[in-house]
């Protein structure tokens, strides 16, 4: 036997009808109570919260929910059912300047893996991201502990200055988080796939693997294929041969120096068996993974890691927002 649908205002009496307006005024507006409107109007408590339920099927109670200025929850929506995410931050920018999108970036990552993070989460962090390093900068130390360990999973070595910021990355996680810090003291990138295997089979890199294993969320940037400034000065640059190369294969982005095509396919090339990292399987078995990146000059690359599934969760700028919820559905 069916139920019966909602009862439609036309078949109730206006003393009835009145009745229902009057107690939902009473509470949604004047801020009355539920025990002070039933003494109010000589009712019981039980009533007046069922004439409440019966106001909002009636319609005569709707919830609109009103987004202030530089939130946008409507288009977060969009971008996440149009390509399947699990969720999407969107931050406000107030131009299109790379630098004002790097400060409104790492304050919306900041922000998201403040309230996200819990007492047990695994997470492996790349260590050549502008973005990620200004991202953790911002985050707030807690005073509970929110992650068991932070795990660098990409060689971090070439110049002093990288070896720094690769440290300096995975150190202030761990100590906003309270969680232990587990470095990968390799370069990111070798002269040869024999040397990779060599640095992959060392016991403490091993023990680095194993963690790479366990992760429960996956913090990266999303790169385009020319090299960031970061990469560039790090020594360990793509040369332009290589990136010619890339370029030739359809490679448009990357994500841990795993490069892709427009369709976010993988692309194997010779400079793939010489980076020192988590592997693309590994990554992509990761239940939470994260990517942080914004801007015209890495449209393509965003997108592309969207439509290959890369990644589940997107943190990005408002225009390149809009851009994404204008994709067709994948």
């Amino acid at each position: 036997m069916s139920r019966p649908g909602p009862v439609s205002p036309s078949r109730l009496s206006i003393d009835r009808l009145s009745l229902v307006t009057k107690v939902a005024r009473l509470y949604h507006e004047d801020g009355l109570r539920q025990p002070e409107i039933a003494t109010r109007l000589h009712v019981s408590q039980s009533r007046v919260s069922r004439l409440l339920k019966e106001a909002v099927a009636l319609g005569i109670v709707r919830t609109i929910v009103v987004p202030p200025a530089g939130v946008h929850s409507e288009l977060e929506d969009t971008v996440r059912d149009r390509f399947g995410l699990a969720d999407v931050v969107v931050a406000d920018t107030s131009s299109d300047d790379e630098y004002s999108i790097l400060a409104a970036l790492s304050g919306a990552g900041a922000a998201y893996f403040e309230t996200t993070l819990t007492g047990h989460d695994r997470v492996g962090i790349s260590s050549w991201s502008s973005t990620l390093l200004a991202t953790v900068d911002k985050m707030a130390p807690r005073t509970v502990s929110t992650a068991d360990v932070i795990v660098q999973v990409l060689g971090g070595l070439g110049t002093a200055s990288v070896q720094m910021k690769a440290t300096h990355l995975v150190e202030r996680m761990a100590a906003v988080t309270g969680a232990s810090p587990v470095f990968f003291s390799a370069p990111g990138i070798v002269a040869s796939r024999g040397a990779r295997d060599a640095i992959l089979e060392d016991q403490f890199a091993r023990e680095v693997l194993d963690e790479w294993s366990r992760l429960t969320v996956l913090i990266a940037g999303i790169g385009s294929v020319a090299p960031s400034p970061m990469l560039k000065d790090s020594g360990n640059a793509i040369s332009a041969t290589e990136i010619d190369a890339l370029s030739e294969a359809g490679a448009v982005g990357d994500i841990c120096l795993h490069f892709f095509d427009a369709q976010g396919r993988l692309i194997e090339t010779g400079f793939s068996e010489r980076t020192v990292g988590i592997d693309a399987a590994a990554m992509r078995a990761v239940p939470r993974r994260v990517g942080i990146a914004g801007g015209a000059r890495k449209y393509e690359a965003v997108r592309a890691a969207l439509r290959g599934r890369w990644i589940d969760v997107m943190i990005t700028d408002v225009d390149t927002a809009r851009r994404l919820a204008a994709e067709p559905e994948v």
